[in-house]
C-alpha cells in the first residue's frame, strides 16, 4: 500500500452540511468508544464557546439530544452535530484521532483559528 493510499483511507471526503470533516480514523475511534459504552443513540457534538486564553474553546462530547438549529452530517455511520452558532467558527475544520507516544486523543485542525494557546484547547 502506498503512502497516498494510506492518506486516502484516513480521511473522509464527504462534505458536511456544517463544514466539519471527521477522518476515517476518528470515526473508527468514535465507533469503538460508543461500542464500549453500549450506546447507539449518541452523536458526536462539536461546538465552540467563549473562554480560554485565546477567546474561544472547543467542546467535543457525546450527546443524545437534538437541539433546534443543529446541523448534522454522517461520516461512515458516525453522526457529527454542530449547533448553528458554532458552525461559522468550525467551517472547514477537521477532527482526527492521534494515538502516538507524543499524543493520544482527538485533534481539531481548524483553518478559522487565527491563533491558539499553548494548551491547544482554545483559539481566537
Amino acid at each position: 500500500m502506498s503512502v497516498q493510499d494510506t492518506e486516502t483511507e484516513t480521511t473522509t471526503a464527504t462534505t458536511a452540511e456544517h463544514g466539519v470533516v471527521l477522518t476515517a480514523v476518528a470515526a473508527e475511534k468514535v465507533k469503538s468508544l460508543l461500542a464500549q459504552e453500549g450506546r447507539d443513540d449518541l452523536r458526536l457534538r462539536i461546538g465552540v464557546q467563549p473562554g480560554g486564553c485565546s477567546g474561544l474553546i472547543y467542546q467535543l462530547y457525546f450527546d443524545e439530544r437534538t437541539l433546534d438549529g443543529d446541523l448534522t452530517s454522517d461520516f461512515d455511520g458516525v453522526s457529527v452535530v454542530v449547533d448553528r452558532m458554532s458552525a461559522p467558527y468550525l467551517d472547514g475544520a477537521s477532527i482526527d484521532f492521534a494515538d502516538t507516544i507524543e499524543k493520544q486523543g482527538f485533534t481539531i485542525d481548524n483553518p478559522n483559528a487565527g491563533s491558539s494557546c499553548a494548551c491547544g484547547d482554545s483559539f481566537g
